[in-house]
């Protein structure tokens, strides 16, 4: 599989280096669902950019690697999309919900340290 799992902190930091197959996309969500609970994590950053496409079936699957992690007692944030990624996630109408996303991974840890303290405004 085509990406780098990092645990920092209390974090784990996903980067998908490269596009993956369906069977790839569900390897990465039972694996981070799994080591959510080894290292005990409060938070998940998947960095996508180098993604040139995200299709329904990877929206689907990030969606589920949130609410699995959320589950679990972590947060999640999506980190990276570029500018077209989004402007065809939007045009295709992608179900974006639950997402939260950040510009790149600095914005995306420092989300979390917001959502891992409790300044947020909801959980959803």
């Amino acid at each position: 599989m085509s990406v780098a799992i990092l645990k920092q902190g209390d974090y784990l930091i996903a980067s998908i280096q490269s596009d993956l197959s369906d069977t790839e996309v569900n390897a990465l969500r039972h694996e981070l669902a799994e080591l959510v609970g080894v290292h005990r994590s409060r938070g998940i950053v998947i960095d996508v950019a180098a993604l040139d496409v995200i299709d329904s079936f990877v929206t689907r699957a990030l969606r589920a690697i949130v609410l699995t992690a959320r589950l679990r007692g972590a947060h999640t944030v999506i980190a990276g999309i570029s500018p077209d990624v989004a402007i065809a996630m939007v045009q295709f109408r992608l179900n974006l919900e639950p997402l939260r996303v950040a510009l790149d991974l600095d914005e995306a840890v420092v989300a979390l340290d917001r959502l891992t303290r409790g300044d947020h405004e909801d959980e959803g």
